[in-house]
């Protein structure tokens, strides 16, 4: 697991810059590093050493040198794929799976990725004809982002590090702020720097000639077996499942696990008896800690349970360094607790297993019954007479079946952008001062929508969040507070040959009246306790909703919505009557509250002057 960055063409200092540029992702790989310069290009790399410690140091080349790979992932099928190649002549000198990479590609070009297991992020330059090839993997695991700028392309695993390229200047992009607050992340390809993107999972980007050009090679399409059994599925769910965690847990390290209360991550933990768990709570009782479910459970599988009490100044006082390593504003107040929950392990081990890709898969989301509980209204009721209700219903008081009518009234694709919808186009508009980047989240969700159109509803909404809210929150933060914490992070739940399973599923085997993730929670009950194989899905849960009721936290986000910052892009004194209604119980406006905080306290961090560079962690070692 590493960090990786480049750029292509001269520059003056040449080697300060890219060391600079390499320097700031220190934290992605604190135990070695390495460079590659040409006439053609620059390449960084720092190194977190899990497989062939000794001699997996990158660069890495074929035999003739003339390509050069930087990697940052895991190949977990890379045995085989070494094998294969060794008996088609290629020599190998390592034994690391960065090496089994050029050699692919050596061999069989672009369709090498289609043979990967994995996830990953990397650059190979070819020195003779100085192309450059990035790939990034199947579901947008691991990060890559590039910018043409001044004629020259750069390229990092994070934005931070093209920030350090001098020719970049830095600007804000307006666009971004537009979807930031529907969507409480930005929506990839952008970012909110005018000119620096990322590059889409399953995807792959040629940089030939001073040009640019990027492929889709995989896509997460669902084809459903309806023939499929309940017993066959649960059957297959388990084996493909084991065989994943067991490769997932290929190291020459030790290997820990995340554990919360959740189905997902205690499956996975199941594998891990007389091994390292590691989970964190909150001291707001037991909505907000998972301790004790996590704690009962490790007593009964036998492993080595650590965990962590996080205090409230302790939380707020993360939330800068949090948004600094993010590079970007992420609105969902999980990613401060996965912070705590990533440096904790990094105390016991290098890598940890999670639950992430779980929920997307196979329909793990409370939001996914919805097309069930509305199935019998909008067939009763056409879409005018629920738009009449609708209108009715929003003049009510907040009494017991207002909710239903509301959210009954829209079809799916109206209605659903993806699990945070925050602000929509008209709010938008009374809150922001340049209405002019204003758009309606649900034309932006359209592209994915009109992919799907035979799907059902549950399906739909599946795709919609594994392009979207999967790349831009789930696997945006996992990646990011752990490598901020220097540690690795595998998913075994989105490796390809589990998604071959997921993706065949009936829809009733993923969601139904009884359940989400329906077939995949009886698969998990061959190993866990009732209770926790059945237990509601609640995410990550942070007492945001009840600090903003605290004159405290009210106060330090009342400053920050009253500041020059806050001038410069919102009406301010609607800012405040939102945080006010809050604090006095009007209304749960916490989530707006604090998507609009995190925005301001980001931009003052890397476009004002308060910015935050975290100390290396506690883990680190100097080189």
């Amino acid at each position: 697991m590493c960090g990786l960055c480049g750029f292509t063409g001269e520059i003056i200092d040449r080697d300060d810059v890219l060391k600079r540029m390499t320097d700031v992702i220190t934290h992605r790989g604190p135990d070695s590093y390495g460079y590659y310069t040409s006439d053609k290009i620059s390449m960084g790399f720092r190194r977190l050493s899990i497989i062939d410690l000794d001699a997996g140091s990158q660069p890495i080349y074929n035999e003739d040198k003339s390509l050069v790979l930087m990697f940052n992932g895991e190949i977990y099928n890379y045995k085989d794929l070494r094998k294969e190649l060794m008996e088609a002549g290629h020599k190998f000198y390592t034994q690391t799976d960065s090496e089994v990479l050029i050699h692919a590609f050596e061999e069989w070009g672009e369709d090498m990725l289609m043979k990967l297991r994995g996830m990953f992020g990397f650059a190979i330059h070819n020195t003779k004809d100085g192309s450059l090839f990035i790939a990034r993997d199947f579901f947008g695991i691991k990060p890559m982002h590039y910018a043409m700028v001044d004629g020259s392309f750069v390229y990092a695993s994070e934005i931070k590090s093209i920030l350090e390229y001098p020719k970049y200047k830095k600007k804000f992009n307006h666009k971004a702020l537009d979807n930031y607050l529907s969507f409480q992340y930005v929506v990839p390809p952008e970012t909110f720097f005018e000119g620096i993107y990322c590059l889409l999972p399953g995807h792959y980007l040629w940089y030939r000639d001073g040009k640019v050009t990027t492929t889709r090679y995989f896509e997460a399409t669902f084809k459903p077996d309806e023939s499929l059994t309940l017993d066959k599925a649960v059957d297959e769910i388990e084996a493909v499942f084991e065989d994943s965690v067991n490769a997932h847990k290929i190291s020459d390290v030790e290997v820990g696990c995340f554990l919360s209360s959740g189905v997902d991550s205690s499956y996975v933990s199941t594998y891990f008896a007389d091994q390292k768990t590691f989970t964190v709570g909150f001291d707001f009782g037991d909505h907000y800690n998972e301790i004790s479910w996590a704690k009962r459970l490790s007593e009964k599988i036998g492993v080595d349970h650590h965990t962590k009490l996080i205090g409230s100044d302790e939380f707020w006082g993360a939330v800068p360094k949090v948004q600094y390593q993010m590079d970007q504003p992420l609105a969902d107040p999980s990613c401060i607790a996965l912070y705590f929950v990533s440096k904790l392990a990094s105390k016991y081990v290098k890598v940890v297993l999670s639950g992430e890709g779980a929920d997307e898969l196979f329909g793990g989301y409370t939001v996914y019954n919805e097309p069930h509980v509305f199935k019998l209204y909008q067939k009763i009721f056409n879409q005018k007479a629920r738009t009449a209700l609708a209108n009715k219903a929003r003049k009510m008081p907040h009494i017991k079946g207002r909710g239903f009518i509301l959210r009954g009234e829209r079809v799916t694709e109206e209605k659903f952008i993806g699990n945070a919808f925050l602000f929509d186009d008209k709010e938008k508009d009374e809150i922001l001062k340049d209405t002019s980047i204003v758009t309606r989240p649900q034309d932006l969700c359209k592209k994915f929508y009109d992919r799907v159109r035979g799907y059902d509803d549950v399906t739909k909404m599946q795709y919609l969040d594994i392009n979207l809210w999967m790349v831009g929150d789930i696997l945006l933060k996992a990646d990011r507070m752990s490598m901020a914490n220097s540690l690795e992070l595998r998913v075994p739940f989105l490796d390809r040959k589990v998604f071959e399973v997921a993706r065949k599923l009936p829809t009733n085997l993923r969601v139904n009246r009884k359940n989400t993730k329906y077939a995949m929670r009886m698969a998990a009950l061959r190993h866990l306790p009732k209770e926790t194989a059945q237990k509601e899905k609640l995410g990550f849960p942070v007492p945001t909703r009840v600090w903003l009721r605290d004159e405290k936290f009210y106060n330090i986000v009342k400053d920050m919505f009253k500041s020059e910052t806050a001038e410069m892009f919102f009406n301010t004194d609607i800012l405040v009557e939102l945080l006010d209604e809050h604090f006095h119980n009007k209304e749960d406006n916490s989530r707006k509250v604090w998507t609009i905080y995190v925005f301001l306290l980001w931009y003052n961090i890397y476009f004002g002057s308060d910015k935050v560079v975290p100390p290396i962690p506690e883990n680190q070692i100097d080189d």
